[in-house]
């Protein structure tokens, strides 16, 4: 059993390193997902993952970064300005 110190100094080493590249494990931690999950992800080529010797997989902090932000959904409050904007130039023409 792993001990809260333990996870702290694991925290903390993560915090003060801020390291660009991640283990499969830091990577799963990372993005909050299983390791089962980030298999599928791999094995798939859904996210972006380095195997420098074919067998250990490497993740780049800021790559994860970008996995995890994709398929952005616009507020309410955007897409009604989208369609101001919109409707505002269809009529002048």
């Amino acid at each position: 059993m792993i001990s809260i110190r333990e996870i702290l100094l694991e925290i903390l080493n993560l915090l003060y390193k801020q390291k660009t590249v991640l283990t499969f494990d830091e990577g799963c931690k990372y993005c909050g997902i299983s390791a089962s999950s980030m298999y599928k992800h791999t094995s798939a080529n859904r996210i972006p993952h380095y195997k420098p010797e074919g067998k250990l997989i490497y993740f780049k902090r800021e790559e994860l970064d970008n996995w995890m932000l994709r398929n952005r959904n616009s507020s309410t409050n955007e897409l009604e300005d989208i369609a101001s904007s919109y409707s505002l130039k269809r009529r002048k023409i």
